[in-house]
């Protein structure tokens, strides 16, 4: 049985990885529609920018998050002083945190979705005189479900994972930035708390595995759907 310190630690994590898939997936599905399909000036800069979470130290990515939205960053101070809101050492800012380090995966199975949609379809629908707009959304979009799909799972499951950034940017604060990563480190980190440590690992890894499986299974049933129509 879990304890509430570590049911507590689960369910934040569940709260803050299923918010960072929400507030992320329209910009996942926009930037890979411009990476898939626009021409412009700096397209390869923005191909790096979106996929160098994926190189970079974890650590860093938290830090650069500081400084741009904490109290006294470049951002936060003004959000702070007009608003009131600030994202450090919160679980707002937690959610920032994880939704960076995984939109990359995000970004890239939507990508790879939208590039494999026949274009032939949608050249047809253009000279029936449907919008740009109408043939994204009755066309593109629903033949991109299977890699939106597999894209927002996947981000889910590295946000669930994530600790160098969300320790970094917010701290480990039980009940408000203190996910199952940041559990099992103060965990390890304390003595006699080893049989606590091990099954957050557990549940971990059972949810991960869970994640990867249903992204599977959705992805099949989305493409059997689409291949009936």
């Amino acid at each position: 049985m879990l304890t509430e310190y570590e049911l507590q630690a689960l369910l934040l994590s569940l709260k803050i990885s299923s918010v960072a898939v929400l507030v992320s997936l329209p910009f996942g599905v926009a930037c890979a529609w411009l990476l898939a399909r626009g021409k412009f000036i700096g397209k390869s800069l923005l191909d790096g920018l979106v996929h160098l979470p994926l190189v970079l130290p974890p650590v860093v990515i938290g830090y650069l998050l500081l400084v741009l939205l904490g109290r006294q960053g470049v951002i936060g101070k003004a959000l702070y002083e007009w608003f009131g809101l600030t994202f450090s050492f919160s679980w707002r800012g937690a959610v920032i945190a994880v939704a960076v380090v995984s939109f990359p995966l995000m970004v890239r199975s939507i990508r790879l979705a939208l590039e494999s949609v026949d274009s032939k379809l949608e050249q047809a629908a253009r000279t029936l005189g449907a919008s740009p707009l109408k043939v994204f959304f009755t066309i593109t979009l629903p033949l991109t479900i299977p890699g939106i799909l597999t894209g927002a799972i996947l981000a889910f499951a590295r946000a669930l994972g994530e600790f160098g950034a969300t320790i970094t940017f917010v701290s480990n604060i039980p009940g408000e930035t203190q996910t199952i990563p940041l559990a099992m480190f103060s965990f390890i980190q304390t003595p006699g708390a080893e049989q606590q440590a091990a099954r957050l690992c557990v549940i971990a890894i059972v949810i991960a595995l869970s994640s990867l499986l249903a992204s599977e299974w959705l992805t099949r049933k989305a493409r059997k759907r689409l291949n009936a129509q």
